[in-house]
Order: C-alpha cells, then structure tokens, then sequence
C-alpha cells in the first residue's frame, strides 16, 4: 500500500516514488543513529569536550561545504551518474560511520565524539546534494509543494517505524542500534545509485541567483537570471526558521543536560526525549497543515511561522519550564515543516521552470547554512536557560523586521505555475 502511495500521480514512472523511498531510509537511519547517541555517548563525553568539537565541526567542516555547495552541483552535472554517487556518499559514509561508532562505543574509544560529528555532517550534506534532484523526478501535473509533502511524510513514516526498532536494539546495547542503522544506510546507499539519469541531467536549466534581479536577455549576467522578490522573503523567513532550529538542537540539548529542569534531575534523557519529541509532533503537523492550506497565500503563512517563532521563543524565555520548552519545540517543528512548504509553494509560482531546479537547490544550500549559523550559536550561548531564549527571540524579532521592511509589494507577478 505505502508503494503505491508513493507511485500515484505519476510518481513511479517518473522516478519519483524511488526518491520517496531514499527519504524514508534516510529518516529512518538517522532515527536510529539518534536512538543509538541519546542514552549513551552525548551524557559520557563531558559538556565543555563536547560544546567545543561540535564548534570545530561546525565552523570547519559544515560551514565551508554549506558555501561551496552550490559550485559542486554544477560540476556533478557534468559527470554520469555524479549525483547520484554524491548522494550515496552520504548515505555511505553515514554507514560507515555507524559501524565505526559501535565498535568506539563498545571499546569506549575517544574517537566516539569526533565519528558521531562526522555522521552528523554527511546528514546534512545529504539534504544539499538531494535538492536539486526533487524537481527534476517530478512528474507533469504534480506540483512542488506535493511532491515535498509526500518526502516529508514518507520522512516522518520512515522515522516512526525505525525509532521502535532502534529503542528495542538499544537495549541489547548502543553498539547493536548502530549497526541496525548502518543496515539501514547501506541500503539508502544503493536506493541513491539506482536514482534515475535524470537527477544528474541539467539540461535546458539555467543557474540563478538569490537576489531580486529582473530576468535578463539571453547571454547577459552569464545566462543567470535573479528571484522573484516573494521568493526572497520566503526565503529570509525559512532561514530564521531554521536558524531558531539549529540552535534548539544545540542549546536545549546541553542545557537540559547541564541544568535539567527542576524535578526532572533524575530524568535527563526522558526530558531531552519529550521536548525532541515535541518537535517531531509539529513537523508532523506542519506537514499536514500545509497540505491543507496549500491553496491559502504562502507569503502570508511564511511570513505568520516567523512571527508565531519569535512569539513561542519568548513565551519560553518568561516562563522557562517542561510545558513552555515543549511548546517552544512543537512551535519550532511545525513551523519549520509549513515554512518549507510555504518556500516551495512560492517556488512553484514565481520561478520559471527553466531555473526552478537552480532556485532549489540554492535555496536548501541557505538554508542548511542558517541552520549551522543557529548550532554555533547555541554552542556558544552560555548555558543559562532564560538569557539564551531571550537573545535567539531578540534575533528572531529582529531579522522579522528585517523580513518586512525588505518584503516584496502587495503586486504580484505573473504566475509561474501550471494552471
């Protein structure tokens, strides 16, 4: 039933329904990677040990890829197969990494920390070298948003059916869940291979650039066109979005490690687990809101997940608390999830298609990038529950001033999108 799910509309001759299916082991094995780390490695290595590889690993390795990311699509183009083969890189290492991890953890090796970054690291290069593949599968008569929501959920399923399997494993020991997740990363590594030509296929595209630049006469501006200005907003607010997202994985994370909430010292990885959990629970729901309000204005939502963010991170700064953190987690989940899909909704409509596949791609590079910008700065936040969420709400309030003041005019352009 889940195949033909994934196959309908077109799905599966268009190789889109394969994709799906990446997505799912995708989730499903950094599910059980994340499983495997909850327990065991993030409360061994001490915080200060911890707090400053995560800054190394993130300004050394994430950041400079996030940069040269959109020179890399290009070239991968140019070779058969090349992303494809760059997409199972990640899925390999992560493999790899995951084998390497259970025999650190069962020898208590030091190498523990530095690998689980590195699994990190090929995570999140995943989602960069996988972007510009989504347009490319999908099939006439869907559209983008569709075609994200039906990733996103096959992400949510994928993650929902590993993490029982992964928690059951882990009690055998850490090391047994990582090597359940390394399974699952072999395999999402021959599902990237077997990726149709197409995802490596750039032809009749044209590369774009993040600004508002009008479109120009061919063989000027070296055949690269500018962004519709309601796509520049959708932007600007995913990558406070995600900037929010980033530094609650790193913040929340040693805070409630360090310094629990009250009550709660005992319970350190139950506590961790509500609040992940509640973050998991509203991009459930951000996914399904946006498949129900697809036919709303998605400048107008995009916009209103900013304002409800910064709203949520402030509620939580006043009163810090179990309810308030996991208030602040669902918020942050499920604007995510509808702002994303808002961000492809305004893809679909204002980008013309022979540079929609460049917007894309570009457009995930920024945001990954917003998301480590917001992990440096979580690591880097002293761990002081109230000061943290008053500064990232302050950033927040701020860059949606930003957002506003430089946000397109009431006008619209002529749609892109297919009728």
């Amino acid at each position: 039933m889940a195949r033909r799910a994934s196959q309908a509309q077109g799905a599966g001759e268009s190789g889109l329904s394969r994709l799906i299916e990446l997505h799912a082991f995708n989730a499903a094995g950094d599910t059980a990677l994340a499983v495997s780390l909850a327990g065991t490695l993030f409360f061994q290595v001490p915080s200060d040990q911890a707090r400053g590889q995560i800054t190394v690993f993130l300004a050394v390795t994430m950041l400079p890829f996030a940069i040269v990311a959109p020179l890399i699509g290009p070239f991968l183009d140019k070779f058969r197969r090349g992303r494809r083969w760059a997409i199972g890189v990640t899925m390999a290492l992560r493999a790899f990494g995951c084998f390497a991890l259970a025999g650190a953890v069962a020898n208590e090796s030091p190498w523990m920390f530095p690998t689980a970054l590195a699994c990190l690291v090929a995570s999140k290069a995943y989602g960069v070298t996988r972007a510009s593949a989504v347009p490319r599968l999908i099939p006439a008569g869907l559209t983008l948003v569709k075609a994200n929501s039906r990733i996103s959920l096959a992400g949510i399923a994928g993650a929902a059916i590993s993490a029982p399997i992964a928690t059951a494993a882990s009690l055998l020991g850490s090391q047994w869940s990582l090597r359940y997740a390394a399974l699952v990363f072999i395999g999402g590594t021959v599902l990237a291979i077997l990726l149709p030509a197409r995802v490596d296929s750039s032809q009749g595209e044209v590369e774009a650039e993040l600004g508002s630049h009008p479109v120009t006469a061919a063989g000027q501006r070296s055949r690269r066109v500018g962004i519709a200005p309601l796509v520049v907003t959708g932007l600007r607010c995913n990558a406070g979005l995600r900037m929010l997202s980033g530094f609650l994985t790193m913040f929340m994370a040693f805070l409630l490690r360090e310094e629990p909430i009250s009550g709660w010292e005992d319970r350190r990885t139950l506590l961790l687990a509500l609040v992940i959990g509640s973050a998991g629970v509203g991009s459930t729901i951000g996914t399904f809101v946006g498949a129900l309000l697809r036919e709303r204005k998605p400048e107008s939502i995009v916009l209103a997940t900013l304002a409800v963010d910064a709203a949520a991170a402030v509620y939580a700064a006043m009163f810090f608390g179990l309810i308030p953190a996991m208030v602040l987690g669902l918020v942050a989940g499920m604007s995510q999830s509808l702002g994303k899909l808002s961000l492809d909704a305004l893809i679909q409509q204002e980008v013309p298609e022979l540079v929609r596949t460049s917007v894309f791609a570009r457009s995930e590079t920024l945001l990954q990038l917003s998301w480590v910008a917001g992990g440096l700065l979580g690591v880097l936040m002293p761990l002081i529950a109230r000061l943290g969420l008053f500064i990232v709400a302050a950033v927040l309030v701020a860059w949606l001033v930003v957002v506003l003041r430089g946000r397109a005019p009431a006008g619209r352009p002529p749609s892109h999108a297919p009728a």
